[in-house]
């Protein structure tokens, strides 16, 4: 198929270098900078443009990657009529963002964290497909199904729970772990001290379901431990109120 990439960031370059390794063909990449739109169209064998005024109006599909609340400034600027399927990447963002701009559109969305940094197996990323009706389904989720081997219907709704829910489990979590290194740091020790631990309960919930595998004093109603941890962090207020808070949660979760 031959695709143009609007957005120049993470998920448009995975994306691309995906589409591409499968046989799809880059038609254009779209920044507002200039120099970013060159730089990624350049590993992708596309032309590079920054003005909605050059993109072609004959590609088979345009995925629109680009923050979740830039997208409906993106679809307002797309020319009309568009012959391809239009269709965005982001959990959050609602199909009827696309309103009358598009005759055909949906939701391309992979269900993972990117880096330009770190390379990925997108044949294992789960990806929510979304159409406009059912032929504009299909044909998303064809397109899906040439990258990954886990494509899976998802409205929108659906998709939104879908995006909190890996904040909580990527983002608040990484958060954490930027916590724990600076508490370490503070008392002259290394997060690779950490590293093993961390390992160990992502392999946990690989096959099990969290609940089950949750460890610490929390769990176990150990108050004089807990008590302990907060007159560590009593020069701290913010971090001993989060820990209170996840350790009642973890109190309520397990019905102490």
């Amino acid at each position: 198929m031959e695709v143009v990439l609007l957005g120049s960031g993470n998920v448009a370059t995975h994306l691309g270098h995906a589409l591409l390794n499968e046989g799809h063909k880059i038609l254009q990449v779209y920044s507002r900078a200039q120099a970013h739109a060159d730089a990624l169209a350049r590993t992708l064998r596309a032309q590079a443009i920054s003005d909605f005024n050059t993109l072609t109006t004959q590609a088979d599909g345009y995925i629109i990657a680009v923050k979740d609340d830039a997208i409906a400034s993106v679809v307002a600027q797309l020319p009309s009529p568009l012959r391809g399927v239009v269709m965005h990447t982001a959990g959050s963002v609602g199909i009827e963002v696309f309103g009358a701009r598009a005759v055909r559109y949906g939701v391309l969305y992979p269900v993972q964290t990117f880096s330009k940094a770190k390379v990925v197996d997108f044949s294992t990323i789960p990806v929510a497909v979304e159409g406009s009706d059912e032929e504009t389904y299909g044909w998303i989720a064809r397109l899906a199904g040439s990258l990954s081997g886990r494509v899976f219907r998802c409205d929108s709704k659906q998709r939104l729970s879908i995006h909190v829910a890996a904040v909580f489990a990527c983002n608040f979590t990484n958060h954490l772990y930027s916590i724990a290194a600076d508490l370490l740091e503070e008392y002259g020790l290394d997060v690779d001290l950490l590293r093993p631990l961390i390992l160990e309960t992502a392999e946990k919930v690989m096959d099990h379901q969290p609940r089950d595998v949750q460890t610490g004093p929390a769990i176990r109603n150990d108050e004089r431990t807990m008590q302990k941890h907060m007159e560590l962090l009593e020069n701290q207020p913010e971090l001993e109120a989060l820990y209170e808070a996840l350790s009642s949660r973890i109190r309520e979760n397990n019905h102490f």
